[in-house]
């Protein structure tokens, strides 16, 4: 009688084998059912899809596109000519790009520490008031959904030289009038100011938000330690609505460095041989400015390109610090 087989060393690989087909047979309806879940939803990724297409048209292709065109020279019309990285060299050198640059920072600086200030002031004060609360919130928050164009020639009117109604305020009180529109300086003050005018309600609403998440018991411990207001401001509000303040830094940040609107209404058609310049001297010329200038009035799209993308890495720098400062906060 012949003995049983036994489980010797050549049939030792028939068990991977098996269990190979097992997984592939089970990997492939897996797939399959995974495929048909996705398929399911296709409703719903129709519904979304305008959106992706709207981006791919109108945003990324363009940005892709506009690095493609910092590395030629271009005037719009006739045939390309790849310089490769002259452009940006050139750029190093140009001293009008470091003034734009320059003015930038400071409209930058003179509006966005003042506006955020100021936000949360009247968020503190609207949020310690109980009567017209829906009012103020509308009327601080107007400003921001007005026009800018329309706000920008409300204020070179009202901050005109000859006609304005500062400077006729000034005069009625007899100080000398001010020359808003003609020196470095005021000029840049102007442009902060309209840019604080707009943007103050809109901080002040993210501020009034985090404000009313602040449990009340804080403050009236606060008021039984015998802490005033000015003091609950700076030693409680301050302090625990440093997350949202950051925010607002970088969020202020990016909208501040991109001015451009402003300056370009209240300088944009002065000088006929010289448009969009900035105004006297050039003070007024921030960089989005600068690059419209020599896209659009110099036909220069190459290098008004590359002027854009070396922007953008500033602002991506200044992004990048304000994050650290975030991080640096929430770790200490």
């Amino acid at each position: 009688m012949a003995a049983p087989p036994t489980a010797g060393p050549a049939a030792a690989p028939e068990a991977p084998q098996k269990h190979r087909r097992t997984a592939r047979s089970t990997g492939r309806p897996e797939r399959r059912r995974g495929l048909r879940r996705l398929l399911s939803f296709w409703p719903q990724y129709v519904a979304v899809s305008p959106f992706f297409l709207l981006f791919l048209t109108f945003l990324f292709f363009p940005m892709i596109y506009s690095l493609y065109l910092a590395f030629q020279r271009w005037d719009g019309i006739g045939e390309m000519t790849f310089v490769g990285f002259d452009q940006f060299r050139f750029l190093i050198d140009d001293p009008t790009f470091w003034l734009a640059l320059r003015n930038t920072l400071v409209i930058w600086v003179f509006a966005t520490f003042p506006m955020l200030f100021m936000a949360l002031v009247l968020a503190t004060l609207l949020n310690s008031t109980r009567r017209l609360t829906s009012f103020y919130r509308v009327a601080y928050f107007v400003p921001n959904v007005t026009s800018v164009v329309a706000v920008s020639i409300f204020f070179f009117s009202a901050f005109s030289d000859r006609y304005g109604v500062v400077n006729a305020a000034l005069q009625a009180v007899n100080v000398p009038s001010v020359p808003w529109l003609n020196n470095e300086w005021t000029i840049k003050a102007v442009i902060a100011m309209l840019m604080t005018w707009q943007w103050t309600g809109y901080n002040m609403i993210i501020y009034l938000a985090g404000l009313q998440a602040i449990p009340s018991d804080v403050y009236e411990a606060a008021k039984l330690d015998g802490a005033g207001p000015v003091r609950t401001f700076f030693s409680i509000t301050v302090p625990m609505m440093r997350p949202i303040i950051l925010f607002t830094v970088i969020i202020s940040t990016v909208n501040g460095l991109q001015s451009f609107t402003e300056p370009q209404v209240l300088f944009g058609s002065n000088a006929a041989n010289n448009p969009n310049s900035g105004g006297p001297g050039q003070a007024g010329l921030t960089t989005l400015l600068y690059f419209y200038h020599q896209a659009f009035d110099n036909n220069n799209f190459g290098y008004a390109a590359a002027i854009v993308w070396a922007f953008f890495l500033v602002i991506l720098l200044f992004v990048a610090i304000n994050w650290r400062t975030v991080q640096g906060r929430r770790k200490g």
